[in-house]
């Protein structure tokens, strides 16, 4: 298995990028490989400060860097030679089994969808995240940033993705699926949001339960909840808040530890071909770390084959 890990991307790199990288070769399955993509030199040089001897990092030449700042089409048109590019190269080629990244989120996006481009009968490829549940375990939400708009077949065929992807990676038999909304009533929300409905309850391949509210995100109700970006990014950004409240009043508690972004480093692009992973921009280490983690255990689970597989029959 190798995972390419974009050394140059996010507001502390290369330096966390690298620390991270080393943590997660001390955890990775053997026979694992982490693919470090960056400005060789650098990557080299801190790879022996931090007192890296071991055999699981490879370290990939990349003479250019896409900055946070910077737009995403026009970087990578002629940022060809950038660590974002290179991945996603590796990533297209089958050289790499998963691509990583912290860097320019809009980058990835573009990347995702003009490089290794969306899998055949998927509307719009989402953004995932994870929500803690108070019984133990995790759901997935999506999307959480990519659509900020969505027609209700592509809110039903995100009720597919979350599925496919809470089924195979989180180990959920049968996920239940639930449709964020402002009422559990079927007739509740927006135009769009009750055509959604209506679609996600006449789809054999899943099983919904029906509306859900904002207070059933973290009980057992629903594994999946699907959502368009738009209002999955204020979820996924009020709820990291959560962790910053408690943690700036002294208050530590288990359950809410697991609000910290670093918990599972990265929100994963579903229904793309490919396993990618967008990482926090102020990734830190640890966070880098579960990021590399966390596509290890997609590309174990043959998540984007899967969904390509469904797609297809």
């Amino acid at each position: 298995m190798r995972i390419a890990l974009d050394a140059m991307g996010g507001d502390f790199a290369p330096e966390a990028i690298v620390k991270g990288a080393i943590m997660a070769a001390q955890e990775i399955d053997e026979g694992t490989s982490i693919m470090l993509i960056g400005k060789e030199d650098v990557v080299n040089s801190l790879l022996k400060e931090y007192g890296y001897t071991g055999n699981s990092i490879v370290v990939v030449n990349a003479s250019q860097v896409i900055e946070m700042g910077e737009h995403p089409t026009k970087a990578l048109t002629h940022k060809t030679d950038s660590s974002i590019a290179i991945g996603f190269g590796l990533l297209k080629m089958q050289k790499a089994d998963a691509f990583c990244s912290a860097g320019n989120t809009g980058a990835m996006l573009v990347g995702a969808m003009f490089s290794v481009k969306a899998i055949e009968g998927i509307l719009r490829p989402s953004i995932a995240n994870f929500v803690p549940k108070l019984r133990g375990g995790y759901g997935v939400i999506l999307d959480v940033g990519a659509n900020a708009e969505c027609k209700p077949e592509v809110l039903e065929q995100f009720g597919e993705l979350g599925s496919i992807y809470a089924k195979y990676v989180l180990d959920i038999q049968n996920p239940k699926v639930g449709l964020m909304n402002l009422g559990e009533e079927e007739g509740k929300g927006t135009v769009v949001v009750q055509a959604a409905h209506q679609r996600l309850k006449a789809n054999t391949n899943i099983n919904f339960i029906g509306n859900i509210e904002g207070r059933d995100l973290f009980n057992d109700k629903a594994d999946v909840i699907v959502c368009d970006g738009y209002t999955g990014n204020i979820i996924l950004k009020m709820a990291e808040s959560l962790y910053d409240v408690m943690h700036e009043k002294g208050i530590s508690d288990p359950f809410f530890d697991k609000f910290n972004y670093e918990a599972e480093g990265g929100s994963p692009i579903l229904g793309v071909n490919g396993n990618v992973v967008i990482g926090h921009g102020v990734s830190s280490p640890t966070a880098v770390k579960n990021m590399v983690l966390q596509a290890q255990k997609m590309v174990s689970s043959k998540v984007w084959e899967r969904i390509k597989k469904h797609y297809s029959e």
